[in-house]
């Protein structure tokens, strides 16, 4: 026999609570939702619109329809910015995530001082974007500076070689200064590592386990929820590279360098073709996302969760 029990009714004090717990809720997130609205959803939606579009930024944009698209497929500079981007994303992602890594594996252990090399190690993620440090890393490695003296010391012969103005290895210097902003992934990763139990240590020492088995078989798979976060991360980050490509080389040497964000802005602000800018953008979103979807779908071979 089916019971069946009866909720007491609501009062109307109890309502009214909970009414105005709610709009308090509300009143406390509208900046938030009207800074979404405003500032990302209606110029993300008109970016939309201006990619079917011909449009100076200055005049009125004239209707074109999938024009740009087609234009896109046949602009050479475009495949090459794509390949160039590839190959920036799936060679510093991995090299970003490994030294963050084992950075953080170093940084956990319980030493003197630990969370002043923490806080070194992390500083590089403050100043990574801004435009000091990409001048600076273009004089590093400049015909004249300090890479090349370093080499020259050792070396005991001059040695000038400008790294950054080099077809060869243009690319190469601006993945090792993204390599170098790995402090935030380094610190989420300390976080992770020190949510692992110790008794897991512990038994496989008793298991008679190496170092390398316990990073493989224990540390690894515990780590993989932060891995995962870390590497759509680092993914979404890599596909949106800009500013560093722009200061240090300009696209250049021969487009060598010339990611895909920073020939959206090329065109936009520089050749003045927004309609086109626009519809780029949203081919990098939609790259953006399969490349997010696909690390998504394959999480559930290789991300484990203690429950």
């Amino acid at each position: 026999m089916t019971t069946i029990v009866k909720r007491p009714p609501v009062s109307q004090a109890a309502r009214a609570r909970r009414r105005n717990t709610n709009l308090a809720g509300y009143a406390f997130i509208l900046p938030w939702l009207i800074g979404l609205i405003v500032f990302t959803s209606v110029p993300m939606f008109y970016s939309l619109y201006l990619s079917f579009t011909k449009y100076d930024a200055l005049g009125a944009p004239q209707w074109i329809g999938v024009n740009n698209y087609v234009n896109m497929v046949q602009d050479d500079t475009f495949w090459k910015a794509l390949g160039v981007t590839f190959k920036y994303v799936f060679l510093l992602v991995p090299l970003r995530l490994a030294s963050a890594l084992a950075v953080a594996l170093v940084l956990t252990t319980n030493h003197k001082g630990i969370g002043l090399y923490r806080t070194v190690y992390y500083v590089p993620s403050l100043l990574g974007g801004s435009v000091a440090i990409a001048i600076i890393w273009a004089r590093i490695f400049g015909s004249n500076g300090a890479f090349n003296g370093i080499i020259s010391a050792l070396s005991g012969t001059v040695f000038s070689f400008n790294w950054v103005g080099e077809i060869s290895t243009a690319l190469y210097s601006l993945i090792l200064l993204g390599c170098w902003h790995f402090g935030s992934s380094m610190l989420i990763f300390v976080s992770g590592i020190k949510q692992i139990p110790a008794s897991y240590y512990e038994a496989a020492l008793l298991d008679g386990a190496n170092p390398w088995q316990k990073f493989r078989y224990i540390t690894l798979p515990a780590l993989s929820p932060v891995i995962f976060f870390n590497l759509v991360q680092g993914i979404i980050n890599a596909f949106k590279a800009f500013s560093e490509a722009l200061i240090i080389t300009d696209g250049g040497p021969l487009n060598s360098t010339m990611l895909f964000a920073l020939y959206i802005y090329k065109q936009g602000f520089s050749y003045f073709k927004m309609g086109y800018a626009c519809a780029m953008s949203w081919v990098l979103l939609v790259i953006i996302s399969i490349f997010s979807i696909f690390v998504f779908k394959s999480s559930d071979s290789w991300v484990h969760y203690e429950s």
